[in-house]
């Protein structure tokens, strides 16, 4: 059975500001930082084989410290991106309605689909799985990604909460179907 470790990224100031990142390169804050190292204790009593992550900064900054403390090298995949947010990257709630008006989630501003997440969500961790068949991955990402994928992948579990900054979710291959055996978990945070 493989066990892929699924964590978002920590937080950046874009979060804390309740912009849309999208694609756009946004660095880990010092906060983002500290939750990573707290995640990286917990993550170090833990057996982990590989680490996996985005290639946008926040995430593969995540992935390194986590990879420091395992001392296990962080590959990057292309396909563990963010949703591409297309005209609205960088931008608040506020600012979409004052620029496209209340209905901007109806225009064509270039945002990928769903439909296109989810089908390189599923691809990407089934490739992963199968190329490490029996081993505990990491894959450090993003929110709507992994959100979007998990709803997909294991539409059996609730997930009506939205993933945390440094949660992990484990996922089980091996079976029928994939398994959850913890979703959104951020036990290493309550000292923070």
């Amino acid at each position: 059975m493989t066990t892929l470790g699924l964590i978002r990224h920590g937080v950046t100031d874009w979060n804390d500001e309740y912009r849309t990142q999208g694609h756009s390169d946004i660095p880990l804050n010092e906060r983002g930082r500290k939750q990573a190292e707290l995640l990286s204790k917990r993550i170090g009593m833990e057996r982990w084989d590989y680490i996996y992550s985005s290639d946008l900064s926040r995430a593969l900054e995540t992935a390194e410290i986590i990879g420091k403390i395992k001392n296990i090298e962080v590959r990057t995949d292309l396909r563990l991106r963010e949703m591409n947010c297309g005209l609205i990257e960088g931008t608040t709630e506020q600012e979409r309605v004052k620029r496209w008006g209340y209905g901007w989630f109806r225009l064509d501003l270039g945002i990928e689909s769903n439909d296109e997440i989810v089908k390189r969500g599923k691809q990407c961790l089934t490739d992963i799985s199968f190329r490490h068949p029996d081993q505990n991955i990491l894959i450090v990402s993003h929110g709507a990604f992994l959100g979007m994928t998990l709803k997909r992948l294991i539409p059996h579990i609730d997930m009506t909460e939205s993933l945390f900054n440094t949660s992990v979710t484990l996922l089980n291959t091996g079976q029928s179907r994939w398994n959850c055996s913890l979703y959104n978990c951020t036990k290493h945070l309550l000292n923070l």
